[in-house]
């Protein structure tokens, strides 16, 4: 997969950080900029989302593609001939596991669930507010 030596490997992983990433302050910078207020990362909601609109009961997540499983059959397949593939399987699979089941608590809460993949973030920024700004003129309007 890469000719990373496990020390080098281990120094990039440390560095991956759980809040704050890139993609989440692009999402957020284009939002606020856009008049929406938000709270980062709510701790009393299931997930802590990495951004939620409270007065409209959205809930968004920054799903960065490769720990979050995106195009699973193909990530899997490059995983199985990769290094310590029972590993990176097992734990990927669990997070889309673990995504599904926050995204259905959030919603029985009566919350919108959106959540983005960090490459469209970073290249469809403007698209992805849009989605935001459909969810909140439905839920304005089924009020």
């Amino acid at each position: 997969m890469d000719n990373l030596t496990p020390e080098q490997r281990r120094k990039n992983m440390q560095h991956i950080r759980s809040k704050d990433t890139e993609i989440e302050v692009i999402f957020r910078k284009a939002l606020w900029h856009r008049g929406y207020r938000y709270r980062k990362n709510v701790k009393d909601l299931p997930g802590k989302p990495d951004i939620a609109i409270t007065k409209y009961k959205i809930a968004i997540f920054c799903d960065s593609e490769f720990f979050h499983g995106k195009d699973w059959d193909i990530l899997r397949l490059r995983l199985e001939n990769g290094n310590n593939p029972e590993y990176w399987i097992k734990k990927i699979a669990r997070n889309i596991e673990r995504d599904d089941e926050i995204s259905k608590q959030l919603f029985a809460m009566g919350w919108t669930v959106l959540r983005f993949w960090g490459n469209d973030i970073k290249k469809h920024t403007e698209e992805c507010v849009k989605v935001v700004e459909e969810a909140i003129f439905d839920i304005k309007t089924s009020e």
